[in-house]
């Protein structure tokens, strides 16, 4: 293999051409009769064992060219991107220089490379930081969580009434017959949760343990198709029924749920988890602001193979959340009636954004002159074992070393932006009025769709991952803070 010419040309693209010689292609010619001349009628000789020399003077020496080509041409390739030190993103459109003969072949590859990158202004910028306060409602609501937890259920002998929970058989009819997923046995069934079809929990409230009854019930109009609007009639029968037995908020239950002798050590200790948690998001978003900002700020051709790979890793992430919901991939395309080549298309916009942004950390690194060490890299490794309760070793099977010191750098590249920066008070919009023409009345709420519409499954799958951080410690002994909280 020669490379006679390697020259850069538009869109970060390499054209090569590239010499397969005669003993390269002689090689590959013999693989070709090998792996092709059990294929090849030749009378007189079963199928396979015709002696190449024998095809050839039947077929012509072109007979494996071909396939010898198909053969030759990976290696050859490989061999010149690593000759001329490229660094491919992609894979390159092949094309035939003049003709094959038996002194081999010339062939003219194009191949997206890793784009020239030029550096904006990423030090000295500035950027919104959230200002963390914690009041004493966020203590409660953490609290109550706390309570939550800790609150059991527990037998009694009087009728059901709301936030009870009932224990039932049921099975539903429709005009006498059973109909599909009507029926449950021992259901635990918190009365007032509004988890069954309207008007079943209200009419199972005054039922205690031993009671059977009939419960009338119109389905919704925008139901199931099957059962919309329909009458019904569940049989249900109550074996038992369960009151909540809330702790009280004292001493004792801080002792039960926490290294802690006093309520106050308690609420202290969770007003300082709140502000330390609340304090990691706000400068997680200065940073994430200030990384955008240099990643707009960049200059480069970025070949279209990278944001196409970008945009397929997207999808493809969006295919392992729909199966971790209990759904066949195949089968959400048919259900929403959505081509995986519109989710490809919708995610190529946060694609580009992240390839930017990946862009933009690399070029920090580059530079900074950063590196990570194999001491780093091992340190990160222990951080990582401890954030997923692994052993260090186990770790090491499933992350390459390569990756966490990828982390590791680009982590540092952010501290370099972010520790030059300076962080300013975010700006409050005030909440725009629409104007008296533009006002219409309230509609109705539309049918809740439980498939997820093309615009969002392509954010789903393009849900933008940001540059790597610092794996934060996952404390499982504390309960997340709820989402109104803040």
């Amino acid at each position: 293999m020669s490379v006679k010419s390697c020259e850069k040309i538009e869109k970060s693209q390499v054209a090569l051409t590239i010499e397969v010689e005669a003993a390269e292609f002689e090689a590959a010619m013999e693989k070709a009769y090998r792996k092709t001349r059990g294929k090849i009628n030749v009378p007189g000789f079963r199928p396979g064992k015709a002696p190449r020399k024998i095809i050839e003077g039947m077929y012509g020496a072109e007979v494996f060219f071909d396939e010898a080509i198909n053969i030759a041409f990976p290696d050859a390739y490989e061999a010149a991107v690593k000759e001329k030190e490229l660094q491919v993103v992609g894979y390159p459109t092949v094309e035939l220089v003049g003709e094959c003969t038996r002194q081999g072949f010339t062939f003219k590859a194009v191949a997206p490379v890793y784009p020239e990158v030029t550096l904006g202004q990423y030090k000295g910028l500035t950027a919104p930081k959230e200002e963390v306060q914690v009041t004493a409602e966020d203590v409660d609501r953490r609290l109550q969580t706390l309570t939550d937890r800790n609150t059991r259920l527990v037998s009694v002998e009087r009728e059901a009434k709301e936030g009870d929970t009932a224990v039932i058989d049921f099975e539903g009819f429709l005009d006498g017959t059973p109909f599909d997923g009507g029926k449950g046995t021992n259901h635990s069934l918190e009365l007032g949760s509004h988890s069954f079809v309207p008007g079943f929990e209200e009419q199972v409230a005054g039922m205690k343990a031993g009671d059977e009854k009939d419960i009338d019930i119109t389905f919704p109009e925008d139901y199931h198709a099957d059962l919309a609007g329909k009458a019904v009639v569940f049989k249900v029968k109550c074996h038992e029924v369960k009151e909540k037995e809330v702790p009280a908020l004292d001493d004792e239950f801080a002792k039960d749920v926490s290294e802690f002798d006093t309520l106050d050590e308690l609420k202290a200790d969770l007003e300082k988890q709140i502000k330390e948690e609340r304090e990691k998001d706000a400068q997680r978003g200065f940073e994430d602001a200030l990384m955008e900002q240099v990643a707009e700020g960049i200059t480069a051709e970025i070949p279209d193979a990278m944001v196409e790979g970008q945009a397929r890793q997207f999808v493809e992430n969006f295919r392992t959340q729909i199966a971790q919901q209990g759904i066949p991939y195949d089968q959400y395309l048919q259900m929403t009636g959505i081509q995986e080549s519109k989710l490809l298309e919708d995610a190529k916009e946060p694609a580009l954004r992240q390839v930017k942004m990946d862009l933009a950390v690399m070029a920090v690194i580059k530079a900074e002159g950063i590196e990570a060490s194999d001491e780093d890299v091992e340190e990160e490794y222990k951080k990582l074992a401890e954030q997923f309760g692994m052993d260090v070793e186990m770790v090491k099977k499933y992350i390459q070393a390569d990756q966490v010191k990828d982390q590791v750098c680009s982590r540092r590249a952010i501290d370099v932006v972010a520790e030059s920066a300076t962080a300013v008070k975010p700006e409050e919009k005030p909440a725009e009025e629409p104007a008296a023409e533009e006002k219409k009345p309230a509609r109705k709420p539309r049918k809740k769709k439980t498939e997820e519409p093309a615009a969002e499954g392509a954010e789903s799958a393009a849900e933008e991952k940001k540059p790597a951080r610092k794996p934060r410690k996952k404390k499982t002994e504390e309960p997340e803070e709820p989402k109104d909280a803040e």
